[in-house]
């Protein structure tokens, strides 16, 4: 059981399998936030106010759009 705590050596694994599986689930969540805040802002704003659908959607939209030139990958800013 000594050998086998000597085999193990800190930093010489390749990793790139857990970097592209957490920029995945970090992409997923990001963008799928993104999309469910906007569908509730829409669902909100139509039901529970008197602005109606196109207030809502118009709503959406922006939250939208704003999120998205928010949230977007910036260029040099990959490790």
């Amino acid at each position: 059981m000594g050998e086998q705590a000597s085999d193990y050596h800190r930093g010489e694994m390749e990793i790139q399998e857990q970097v592209a599986t957490y920029n995945l689930f970090m992409g997923l969540t990001k963008w799928g936030s993104l999309a469910l805040v906007s569908v509730l802002l829409l669902f909100i704003v139509w039901f529970c106010t008197p602005g109606g659908f196109m207030a809502g959607l118009i709503s959406a939209v922006v939250t939208a759009v704003l999120g998205v030139l928010l949230l977007r990958e910036k260029p040099g800013q990959a490790h």
